[in-house]
């Protein structure tokens, strides 16, 4: 993908052709880090576009505290 440079506006027919280029390889398990890293664009940016474009976002992933916790007063 190519480097579209930070701060450069993107818009019409290159705005959409990016969006749907990016949510063809968000579906495909790419994080939106490493689609920000690989187009030169910030995570925010990514993160709208495929908003926008009306993917379904993933979540974080991994365990989180609350559930741990939980966990360990369970096995208890």
């Amino acid at each position: 993908m190519a480097d579209l440079g930070k701060g450069r506006r993107v818009q019409g027919g290159e705005r959409d052709k990016l969006s749907h280029d990016l949510k063809k390889k968000y579906v495909a398990g790419a994080s939106i880090r490493e689609l920000a890293e690989s187009t030169g664009r910030s995570y925010g940016f990514v993160h709208r576009l495929l908003t926008e474009s009306g993917v379904t976002l993933r979540g974080r992933g991994g365990a989180t505290r609350g559930k741990a916790k939980q966990k360990a007063k369970a096995q208890s």
